[in-house]
């Protein structure tokens, strides 16, 4: 017979003889009678009210701290006890107050169901006692008390805990009791180990066919998906697990909540790999043509896509754990301008390495001169740029700074000037000089590599002591050690032409003349 069908019937019980005319004193929390002691004690635990429930169970051994903490445990436990054993009939209990005389027990006893549990039989068993003169009650005596423990462990719904040490049953944390804390430790472990082991044969079956399809793939871009993937199903399997082990409400909140977490930094660590992954086929299109954006524009936008995952990874965490987001943007909002204000140079440098990447003045690799110092560059970051100077030395200059002052960039040079003055003697007379500038400008207009304008080369003025010839024309090179090697060349066959001519540069000389009784130097 169910549960429900006795309750019904014992609230529904024969009509007893007509009550005496007397008054005698009553129990204010109906324990009269062995069916409606066990009744309301019933009632009280549906309802949750197990402070209530410890009326009906005799404490008289614990102490009253005892009473306190584990009164209202003992009742609930009691309650289960009777709801999940089969053979338990509320209807069969008797509803005299001097309960039933004739079941060959002590007239005080009363028992409810003889439980047969792990090869014991077990008596539960009311015991009526007097608690004041004329008041007699029905209670749950100290010996079936002692037994809570047990039966909770034997008719728990749960049939694992049938086989589990009473303390690891009894004992709990956040209402959880510790043997389903090992399990949640044990299927952690146990599911993190089945999800690295699964992830591993996935990629081991995927690389044969990745090498198929794609011969040119970096395998080791494959494998850096294996973290991420691993932990996205350690999460979902491991959350399947939870509902099985079934925690308390509290641990089940905190859990949920935490692989809330995991789950979203697993799919925000999947979208940064897949970011990488998408940078090697863009850096491989852009480096025939345009090898430096490969390695200033390229890494600089997949740390801004980057960043644009963080936040939005932590607005679905916040979103996850039942937080308002338009709250938390809002915030947002006016704590950026906050730290916008207090971290003025930070943002400052943030939007001056957009303007250098946005802008080109430079790109990595590029050979460039800052103010004063000459160097090539190696990074271009959200906050600084990074140059390699000629001494090997490291410059690291604020984007804010690099942005807002004049840089020279020899690496866009599409040709060279070269620039010379040839200082003759003061004795080169005008047939050489004519001579001179002949066949330096034959040289210069017949090098594969020069590019000569109208004139080339020209007088330009007799000088105190020499008289000047200069050389105007572009190397036709990009490269500073071509460029240098060319004009190297074209110095030494204008100084065989100069000889040729019959005359030589000037060297400033000065003589000590004497006039009278005065000396001077004179230059010549």
């Amino acid at each position: 017979m169910t549960l429900a069908a006795s309750t019904a019937r014992a609230q529904n019980p024969p009509v007893a003889a007509s009550a005496p005319t007397t008054a005698k004193p009553q129990d204010p929390y109906d324990r009269t009678s062995p069916a409606s002691t066990v009744l309301s004690f019933l009632q009280a635990y549906r309802t949750k009210n197990y402070v209530a429930a410890t009326r009906y169970l005799d404490l008289r051994k614990l102490t009253p701290e005892e009473r306190r903490q584990e009164g209202p445990k003992l009742a609930q436990e009691l309650g289960q006890a009777l709801d999940n054993d089969p053979q338990f009939d509320l209807a069969s209990l008797s509803h005299d107050p001097q309960g039933d005389l004739n079941d060959k027990l002590t007239p005080n006893q009363e028992r409810l169901v003889t439980m047969h549990l792990g090869g014991k039989a077990l008596d539960i068993d009311l015991e009526r006692t007097e608690i004041r003169p004329g008041v007699f009650i029905w209670r749950f005596p100290p010996q079936t008390v002692a037994l809570i423990p047990t039966l909770t462990q034997q008719t728990a719904a749960s049939k694992v805990e049938r086989f589990i040490p009473t303390p690891l049953v009894r004992n709990t944390f956040l209402d959880t009791p510790w043997w389903r804390w090992i399990a949640l430790l044990v299927a952690a472990i146990a599911v993190g180990a089945f999800a690295r082991l699964l992830s591993h044969i996935v990629l081991a079956l995927l690389r044969p066919l990745l090498h198929r399809f794609a011969p040119r793939l970096d395998w080791n871009s494959v494998a850096a998906f294996t973290g991420p993937v691993q932990l996205l199903l350690t999460t979902a399997l491991f959350r399947g697990v939870m509902e099985a082990i079934d925690p308390s409400a509290i641990v089940r909140l905190f859990l949920g909540r935490l692989l809330s977490l995991l789950s979203i930094l697993a799919v925000a660590w999947l979208c940064m790999r897949i970011v990488d992954a998408a940078m090697i086929p863009v850096r491989a299109a852009l480096s025939t043509r345009r090898r430096t954006i490969t390695h200033s524009v390229v890494p600089l936008a997949g740390r801004i896509v980057k960043m644009t995952v963080i936040v939005f990874g932590a607005t679905a965490v916040l979103a996850s754990w039942g937080y308002d987001t338009r709250t938390f943007l809002a915030g947002l909002g006016i704590g950026g301008i906050a730290i916008a204000l207090a971290a003025k140079s930070t943002v400052e440098n943030f939007f001056g390495g957009l303007a250098v990447v946005t802008d080109h003045p430079v790109y990595v690799g590029d050979f460039c001169k800052f103010g004063d110092s000459v160097g090539t560059v190696e990074d271009i970051g959200l906050r600084s740029t990074r140059i390699r100077t000629v001494d090997r030395t490291v410059l690291t200059v604020p984007n804010a700074q690099f942005s807002s002052v004049t840089v020279e960039n020899f690496s866009r040079q599409d040709k060279m000037l070269l620039h010379l003055t040839l200082n003759l003697r003061r004795d080169t007379g005008p047939e050489q000089l004519r001579a001179i500038l002949s066949e330096v400008q034959t040289i210069l207009e017949k090098h594969a590599k020069i590019e000569t304008g109208r004139m080339p080369v020209r007088f330009i003025g007799v000088g105190t002591y020499s008289l000047d010839i200069e050389v105007f024309a572009y190397v036709l090179t990009e490269d500073g050690d071509e460029f240098m090697t060319i004009r190297q060349d074209l110095i030494l066959r204008i100084l065989d032409a100069v000889a040729e001519a019959g005359t030589n540069l000037a060297l400033p000389t000065q003589v000590l003349e004497e006039s009278g009784n005065q000396r001077q130097l004179v230059n010549r």
